[in-house]
């Protein structure tokens, strides 16, 4: 399993290059295919649709129980909401003895919190807005949670052209919590062309462009704005 970090091939991490260039075949989401394709364009691709993740390990396994070497990509991380999961629980059910490794890679939370500064310097969690794979009651309690804890929160998959409700519910709960003025970075396409960055506060986070691709960080009670800067105190003294 091979993170591709957030989407720019500069953010690739030597050993991942390395886990690519040393494969026979190369299986992934057609859209994160899509932005290494230069790379792997010797390889034997296999690209699918949103949505086949257990088919494309099923093949990963069928591919390595040949003997061949196969690297399944993911963006990001493939321990953050990727495919190493997956792939450990579909080996671990039939006990398929074919050999694992994990190749880090940079999350998009990251990513996104470097194009904004230092807005994860204290606790933050992260949490996912999409619906399909986790009931919608386990995500409000969780953003409930954070919100009152004051964490800093990282939302993932916050809006889609089938989901479009849940981003409004969750500024709505978290406005229970945190002051409307808190810093919210919003970061589209995070080193991919056409990245955006918007810098907003918590109660106008929702009147901005937000979809699949954006990563949304919201601050704490310590997280302030200097010039372009979203910046969480790490509680230092001076």
């Amino acid at each position: 399993m091979v993170g591709i970090g957030p989407g720019s091939k500069y953010e690739i991490s030597q050993r991942a290059l390395d886990a690519l260039k040393d494969s026979d075949t190369i299986i992934g989401y057609t859209l994160y295919i899509d932005l290494i394709r230069d790379i792997i364009e010797n390889k034997h691709i296999i690209a699918s649709t949103m949505r086949k993740e257990v088919d494309r390990v099923k093949l990963a396994i069928q591919e390595a129980q040949t003997g061949k070497k196969v690297s399944i990509i993911s963006s990001g991380d493939p321990g953050v909401y990727g495919m190493a999961g997956l792939v450990l629980e579909m080996i671990s059910k039939e006990n398929i003895p074919v050999p694992v490794e994990i190749v880090p890679g940079i999350p998009a939370a990251n990513a996104a919190a470097a194009v904004l500064g230092a807005p994860l310097m204290h606790d933050y969690v992260v949490i996912s807005l999409s619906d399909l794979l986790t009931p919608w009651e386990v995500i409000e309690r969780r953003v409930k949670s954070a919100a009152e804890a004051d964490f800093v929160i990282v939302l993932y998959n916050p809006k889609s052209s089938q989901r479009d409700w849940q981003i409004e519910k969750t500024a709505e709960i978290i406005l229970e919590w945190k002051s409307p003025h808190t810093p919210v970075g919003i970061v589209k396409d995070v080193t991919r062309e056409g990245e955006t960055v918007v810098v907003t506060t918590l109660d106008k986070m929702t009147s901005h462009p937000i979809d699949m691709t954006t990563i949304i960080v919201i601050g704490n009670s310590t997280t302030f704005l200097y010039r372009d800067y979203m910046i969480t105190k790490r509680g230092y003294l001076f």
